[in-house]
This record gives C-alpha cells, sequence and structure tokens, in this order.
C-alpha cells in the first residue's frame, strides 16, 4: 500500500444500505460524510468523518434554517478539515460526544431532539471549541450566495448602481 489515504470501495447498493438506518441524517464511510436523501457528499482529508458529520449536525443546531439544506452547513464548516485544526476539532467533538454519552446516548449524532443537542451546546458555549465554531458559521454559512433568497436577501448592490434606483424606495408598508 502506497502512503496516501487507503480509500474503500463501496458500491451503489452498500452506500444506500448504510443509509437506510433509522433516521439517519448521514452516511459516515471512510474519508467521506454524504446525505441519504440529497445528491451531495463530502470528502474529508483531516477530520474523522464522524467528526465532519458531527459538526455539520451542530451548525444546524447553532443556526437552525428549515429552508437551508445540509448541504450549506457542510460547505460553512469545511474550513475546519485542515491538518492545523484538526486536533481541536476532534477533541472538541470528543468532549460532545462525551457530555452525550452522559445523559444515555451513543455520541452526538445519536441524539434525536434538537432541544437535547442544544442543552448539550449550552453546557459548552464558553469553550474555545464553541466559540469557533459558531463565529467562523456567521461568514461560513451566510456568505453562500445559495442562502440569500432564503432570507430575501438579493445581494450587494454597488454592481448594480446602489440601492437608490433598485429597491431602496420600495417599502409599500410605510
Amino acid at each position: 500500500m502506497n502512503s496516501q489515504t487507503s480509500r474503500v470501495a463501496l458500491t451503489r447498493r452498500q452506500l444506500l444500505s448504510r443509509s437506510m438506518g433509522a433516521g439517519a441524517s448521514f452516511v459516515i464511510g471512510a474519508g467521506f460524510v454524504a446525505a441519504p436523501d440529497a445528491a451531495w457528499a463530502l470528502e474529508t482529508t483531516a477530520l474523522k468523518p464522524h467528526s465532519m458529520a458531527t459538526l455539520i449536525l451542530m451548525a444546524r443546531d447553532i443556526y437552525p434554517h428549515d429552508r437551508i439544506p445540509n448541504e450549506n452547513y457542510a460547505i460553512a464548516v469545511k474550513g475546519y478539515d485542515t491538518p492545523e485544526a484538526a486536533e481541536a476539532i476532534e477533541a472538541g467533538v470528543a468532549g460532545l460526544d462525551t457530555l452525550a454519552q452522559g445523559t444515555g446516548y451513543a455520541d452526538y449524532l445519536s441524539v434525536g431532539w434538537e432541544r437535547d443537542r442544544v442543552d448539550l451546546l449550552r453546557q459548552i458555549e464558553g469553550s474555545a471549541f464553541f466559540q469557533s465554531i459558531r463565529g467562523g458559521l456567521v461568514t461560513g454559512l451566510y456568505n453562500q450566495k445559495a442562502v440569500w433568497p432564503v432570507f430575501g436577501y438579493e445581494g450587494e448592490s454597488y454592481s448594480e448602481g446602489g440601492y437608490i434606483d433598485r429597491g431602496f424606495d420600495d417599502i409599500n408598508w410605510l
């Protein structure tokens, strides 16, 4: 075997069978996280796939928007998949999983109720790990052009001549 990361080949049947677990949020394989109900997957390089899936769910719990798909949350946390950040992220995820185990769950991903996951996040909200993820999500999630329509934001107006001639005075409720 060469020095590169070994990859486990999955057939389509194996991939689908892994995603059919009751209430599966993510398909976690060797070096990737995928959605069981959508056409996206995210390859991980420095983080374990379990850790990346935890970050995605954690991101959704910190900034919950029902109309934003998990794919956008995955894009928002992909920046943490670096060798420089991996040790701190893996330790933070392990700590979060330990908290979940203290409440009777296998890990954070297995906590079925959002309210219960938020309670776990509140316990770590003062930690550097939580603050790093929360802070990075502000730009990582909301700077994605794909999510702007969800909030009614049309984007910057400078290239269109500004807001004066482009909707500045279209407020009809005043």
